[in-house]
């Protein structure tokens, strides 16, 4: 199965299975001398863990990362890194019965065809504990990032009809309620209609935003690799992920050039944007104002609603899906979301130290 590696000079590979013995991830083109420890990446996987609200799954992971190589005496050595988290309480025989049918909003259909056999366990590879390898590297990547002045935060914009206003906006409330809200009124509201939701057996989607500061204009490859369709590709890749968008995105639409525009001024000492509509893009590269993207999740689709599909043998059918799974997705997939952003601009950083010659006689301090 190949696309299990993503990016070009930090490149990760992912591995493992949810019902799998382990997942994990090798990251290959970490700098030497970088501080590191197991701490550093479980604050990012206690965010994505499962089992610690009523609005997540059940299963309880107490997702303990080990480092296994490319760390000695606390510093990365340049060489890859290995991560490995084992999966201790999974219960496969909650989804025996899922080998005889296909159930609606999943990959059973898709991957039965691709590759005439699938791993009904909890999804396997689709499944969401796929992204514990994609968290425990993108902690890593922020790490890098942060020591370079690049900060990466992403919250819950919205779940079901109920969207926080971008004008009432508390970053600091984010960590203050299981839905990961920067509104606490609004994550109050999103709680009810939640519970509504349980109470039928059904489920939520939700919006995700999120805000890169601190990145100098110029990050991006014009073309095929530029930032925004970097950031688009790194996040449609997400399994719950549906939509994507920056800055005013669809709305831009319905907008004229006259007030779509983002009119320059001067600065100190680079000139500045008096408004973010291109969300901090312009022909692909970073303007220097901020990132603003965001990414829309589906509902999950593993409900105890009756649904109808078809079994093995082309046979309509009702099912009820049991097991353990999220009412919503949203609020543990804001760190996955913030992850891949961390990845794919760490990735284009990188490749930006190589754009202009002045860059390179600067760091190999030879001078013209």
């Amino acid at each position: 199965m190949p696309g299990n590696t993503f990016g070009s000079r930090f490149k990760i590979t992912t591995w493992g299975e949810s019902h799998g013995k382990a997942i994990g991830v090798v990251i290959d083109g970490c700098p030497a001398g970088l501080a590191l420890d197991e701490q550093d990446i479980q604050i990012y996987l206690d965010r994505r863990k499962p089992g610690q609200t009523k609005y997540s799954t059940p299963r309880r992971e107490d997702d303990q990362v080990e480092i296994l190589s490319g760390v000695f005496e606390g510093k990365t050595t340049g060489t890859p890194i290995s991560l490995i988290v084992y999966n201790k309480t999974a219960r496969s025989r909650d989804y025996s019965e899922i080998a005889g049918y296909y159930r609606p909003g999943h990959a059973d259909y898709t991957f039965q065809e691709k590759y005439g056999f699938r791993d009904y366990r909890g999804g396997g590879r689709t499944s969401g504990r796929e992204t514990i390898g994609r968290v425990a590297a993108g902690a890593i990547a922020a790490k890098i990032l942060s020591e370079l002045g690049i900060h990466i935060m992403a919250y819950t914009k919205s779940i079901g009809p109920v969207t926080v206003d971008s004008r009432q906006m508390d970053f600091d409330e984010i960590r203050n309620n299981p839905l990961c809200m920067p509104n606490a009124q609004a994550a109050s509201q999103a709680a009810d209609f939640l519970d509504e939701c349980m109470k039928h057996k059904d489920s939520a989607g939700g919006l995700i935003e999120c805000r890169i500061t601190g990145l100098i204009p110029g990050i991006g490859e014009p073309v095929f690799d530029k930032l925004d369709a970097s950031l688009a590709r790194a996040i449609l890749s997400i399994g719950a992920v549906k939509g994507f968008e920056i800055g005013d995105g669809f709305k831009a639409a319905g907008l004229t050039g006259s007030t779509h525009n983002d009119a320059f001024a001067p600065g100190t000492p680079d000139p500045v944007k008096r408004t973010n509509h291109s969300g901090g893009v312009l022909g692909g590269l970073s303007d220097g104002a901020e990132i603003v993207f965001r990414a829309a999740i589906k509902p999950t689709p593993s409900i105890a609603k009756t649904q109808q599909t078809v079994n093995a043998h082309g046979e309509a059918i009702e099912i009820s899906i049991g097991g353990r799974h999220d009412p919503v997705i949203v609020p543990r997939a804001v760190v996955v979301v913030e992850s891949m952003a961390a990845l794919t601009v760490l990735d284009l950083v990188f490749d930006n130290m190589t754009a202009r010659m002045d860059g390179i006689r600067c760091f190999y301090s030879v001078s013209e």
